[in-house]
């Protein structure tokens, strides 16, 4: 088959789905974006983008006006016009936490109804993150039955998992760790050309089948939450230990070569729109075999509880959380994303209500995504000295580089009572707790 720079489609223009496609079209490739969503099509098109991630809006601006980026309302005329089309649809999670495979299955009809009026070979590629067996058994079947053409002759799928950061989305697109691409062997040379054009050189990809690269995804989401409960579980036992400071444990441990320092950083938890959904998809896939995995319910349940010990430090300090002004520093689940989903700030925020403390937030970008949530049972302030102004505890909850440039002094001259929590472990202990009432995650008393 003649290979010519193709033509890109996409359905979903989630996180995924427009941190791709402007990373695709910036570097040349014709890219057509479709989405249910009116809204962010709009967006698209006007350049900008509906999510706040570094880097993104300058890519989305210069390739809408170079041409190489166009959002479209119509699925038809995004499949009908290109060569490959990306399934970037979210996967959320069913009430008992398993994977809700809808978006997946009708972006999959649409592409299938689009073929039928299609004579030329198509590649669909579904990104999204899917259990095992969703890429053969739901898209390619959908396809297949819709359209009407016959698998390998007329049509291709394929799985490419995503392995992307939030806040560091852009970067590691262009320069990913590695590549994984699953399906049959035309569908996968026909990928593997497109992103050697794109990459040059091709990073290390790992060619499998479709089940293989579905479940490298969720294995792969699973170590590294593992890893980080892990070492919140240990954090714990420092807290108890006179002198105990899991970040000196974290070091001694991550300079071994087979364990490594990356995802030992001790806090409050994890959120985000992947782990969580991602491992009880994974528990409930494997139940469905007959299967247990006790290190994700481990994992799970560690994460759930490990948010807690941030109101168990407030109280130790100040017995009851009745009436008190609280400061909750940092919303996002992580630095340099708006996302708020599944973030600790709200489980940290919801038990703060509970037990009647009056609470003040700030956070540099997602304000309005916590708004929704809780609406005026909060006070919003319009930065971080205002946030922790006459509090009597201040509760460092994400990273920013902004929390980071903090001093005791900031806090001793804004708070009534100065005393903070420091739940990412950002702040100097001994700078702090020598002038300042100071708990951290995994610090035991000194002595």
């Amino acid at each position: 088959m003649e290979y010519n720079s193709p033509t890109i489609s996409f359905f979903g223009l989630g996180y995924v789905g427009i941190v791709t496609a402007a990373c695709f079209a910036s570097k040349g490739f014709k890219v057509l974006a479709y989405d249910v969503d009116k809204k962010k099509v709009e967006l698209l098109n006007e350049g900008k983008s509906h999510i706040f991630e570094p880097g993104l809006d300058k890519l989305i601006k210069e390739s809408v006006d170079k041409g190489k980026l166009k959002g479209v309302y119509d699925p038809f005329e995004a499949v009908l016009n290109s060569d490959m089309t990306f399934i970037t649809v979210g996967t959320p999670s069913k009430q008992d936490g398993s994977i809700d495979l809808k978006f997946v299955d009708s972006a999959s009809k649409m592409i299938g109804e689009a073929l039928k009026l299609k004579d030329k070979w198509h590649l669909t590629v579904v990104k999204s993150t899917v259990i095992p067996g969703t890429t053969n058994k739901v898209v390619r079947r959908n396809i297949e039955i819709l359209s009407r053409k016959k698998y390998d002759e007329e049509f291709g799928v394929c799985s490419n998992p995503e392995f992307l950061r939030e806040g560091s989305a852009v970067e590691d697109t262009f320069n990913p760790d590695r590549l994984v691409i699953g399906g049959d062997e035309k569908s996968v040379n026909f990928l593997k050309r497109f992103y050697e054009m794109f990459y040059n050189p091709l990073p290390p990809t790992i060619i499998t089948t479709a089940e293989n690269s579905e479940l490298i995804k969720y294995a792969n989401n699973a170590f590294l939450a593992m890893k980080v409960s892990f070492i919140n579980m240990i954090s714990r036992i420092c807290q108890k230990l006179p002198n105990g400071d899991i970040e000196v444990i974290a070091k001694g441990i991550g300079l071994d070569k087979r364990i490594g320092p990356l995802f030992l950083r001790a806090g409050a938890g994890w959120g985000g729109s992947c782990w969580p959904k991602d491992l009880n998809a994974l528990k409930k896939f494997a139940e469905e075999l007959e299967l247990k995995l006790p290190l994700v319910d481990a994992t799970i349940e560690v994460n759930n509880t490990q948010p807690l010990i941030m109101i168990d430090l407030a109280k130790e300090e100040l017995k009851d959380l009745k009436g008190k002004t609280i400061s909750v520093l940092g919303l996002s689940f992580k630095p340099n994303t708006d996302d708020v989903r599944d973030a600790v700030s709200i489980k940290i925020i919801n038990n703060l209500l509970e037990e009647g403390a009056i609470v003040k937030v700030y956070d540099p970008k997602a304000m309005e995504n916590i708004y929704r949530i809780f609406q005026d049972k909060l006070t919003y302030a319009g930065s971080a000295i205002e946030c922790i102004k006459n509090s009597d505890c201040a509760m460092l909850v994400t990273e920013w580089d902004e929390f980071k440039r903090m001093t005791p002094e900031d806090y001793l001259k804004n708070m009534r009572n100065p005393f903070l929590i420091d739940g990412r472990r950002i702040y100097d202990p001994k700078l702090f707790s020598g002038k300042m009432k100071f708990k951290a995650i995994g610090l035991g008393n000194r002595v």
